[in-house]
């Protein structure tokens, strides 16, 4: 049984990164695709394991070798999830989690079709822009141009499977882990292994 592919999209500050590493301590065999960037690592973050850091001559030549399921530019900076990271792990069998934005979304399910798309939704832009200060990763700038878009990346949430309203991160999770454990129970990911098994 190959692995799924489940996306995860949400403005800065919905509580993605938070989610994906709170549900993998939760389920087995569910891996974190890390994709390649641009921009500049924050605080705490690490190459490799948050992301892929390099730079945008790289980041281009990779381009031109058709090294990308899906990139795009978001505030100013490249986003990509490379085949090398996705297509091995499911093929063995293990579900990927991604953090990717809208328009990396939409690419991956064009390329993927059962792929799983989830939007992750703050309870208010009010609340959000108080996470995003809070958080002390980003210049009144940056925050600033991004809360100009939010409502624009809101709207998105109507494409998704899936919708999760993070006003609880325990009852977000539980979303986001139920939502995972019900798709790896559907007819289309068990009945081949049944069939095996049980000789039906």
């Amino acid at each position: 049984m190959k692995g799924r592919i489940f996306v995860l999209s949400g403005p800065s500050g919905s509580g993605k990164s938070t989610l994906i590493g709170n549900v993998r301590k939760r389920i087995d065999n569910l891996r974190y695709s890390v994709s390649h960037t641009t921009r500049r690592p924050r605080s705490g973050e690490k190459d490799g394991v948050d992301y892929f850091f390099i730079d945008e001559t790289a980041f281009k030549e990779m381009i031109d070798k058709d090294a990308f399921l899906e990139w795009a530019m978001v505030y100013d900076d490249y986003y990509g999830t490379s085949y090398g990271s996705i297509e091995e792990k499911i093929e063995a069998g293990v579900d990927l989690i991604l953090d990717i934005d809208i328009q990396g979304a939409k690419n991956i399910k064009e390329n993927i079709n059962d792929c799983r798309l989830i939007y992750i939704l703050p309870p208010s832009t009010e609340i959000l822009e108080n996470r995003l200060i809070k958080r002390g990763t980003d210049d009144p700038g940056v925050i600033e141009k991004r809360m100009k878009q939010v409502n624009k990346e809101l709207l998105s949430c109507r494409c998704y499977d899936y919708l999760i309203i993070n006003d609880d991160l325990e009852k977000a999770a539980r979303e986001l882990e139920a939502i995972i454990v019900a798709d790896r129970c559907s007819i289309e990911r068990t009945l081949p292994d049944v069939e095996v098994k049980l000789g039906i």
